[in-house]
């Protein structure tokens, strides 16, 4: 785990190097050949649990992160 949820982070950030798919590719994220998750764009890190569907890593937008404050 590189990032935490609540980070801000740059595109093309390192979220998680992992082996296998225990984690997935959310929105903004994307996933690379051997597994690593980074982000697509800059923003916030947030985690989100779906239950059977698996655990989620997902990028919100800095302006979506302002407007809703």
């Amino acid at each position: 785990m590189k990032k935490f949820g609540g980070e801000v982070v740059t595109g093309g950030s390192i979220l998680v190097r992992q082996r296998g798919t225990p984690l997935k590719a959310g929105k903004n994220v994307g996933r690379g050949k051997d597994d690593t998750l980074y982000a697509e764009i800059s923003g916030t890190v947030k985690f989100a649990d779906r239950g059977k569907l698996g655990r989620f890593v997902s990028i919100i937008e800095a302006e979506a992160v302002a407007v809703s404050a």
